[in-house]
């Protein structure tokens, strides 16, 4: 009876083992990920999309209503980054070119006033922003400003249905 037992508890341990969920190795996380998201930009309307991908670089884009007659009428013109970079809270990118203009931003991240994460205006970039403009004869004027692009409130309930 022992030799029939010690195999039967070894197989009924090996199928137990066996059976259990494999563990999920969670990557760890790239450092600045939670300034990823949406911000404000120069006008209601308008926005900012960064997404930190890896340690010091960062993607997105800039949508923004058309400045020149030809652009009326348009819904949106998306100008994504040519270069982006995060180096702890400095960040920078500087936007394709899309009808003769383009955006350059130099700034930091940092806390903003809301109040938990997710909140709007948790985080917001500060920081100087230029504007290039090029006419058709070539010639490039600049407007530099200073600006506070505040982040969007994240919809909770969209990202619960995503970790089911």
């Amino acid at each position: 009876m022992k030799n029939v037992l010690i195999p039967t508890i070894l197989l009924a341990c090996l199928v137990s083992w066996a059976q259990q969920p494999a563990q999920k190795t969670v990557p760890a996380p790239v450092p600045g990920e939670e300034y990823s998201g949406m911000y404000t930009f120069l006008k209601e309307g308008e926005f900012v999309q960064i997404t930190v991908e890896e340690p010091g670089k960062v993607t997105g884009f800039v949508s923004r209503y058309g400045d020149l007659d030809s652009d009326r009428g348009m819904a949106f013109l998306d100008q994504f980054f040519k270069e982006g970079k995060l180096d702890g809270q400095k960040l920078s990118f500087t936007t394709e070119t899309v009808h003769g203009e383009w955006f350059d931003f130099k700034g930091t991240v940092e806390r903003g006033e809301g109040k938990n994460p997710g909140d709007e205006a948790y985080y917001v970039l500060k920081g100087t922003l230029l504007q290039y403009s090029q006419d058709p004869d070539k010639k490039v004027t600049t407007k530099t400003r200073d600006v506070l692009f505040k982040i969007f409130p994240k919809d909770e309930k969209a990202g619960a249905a995503k970790r089911q």
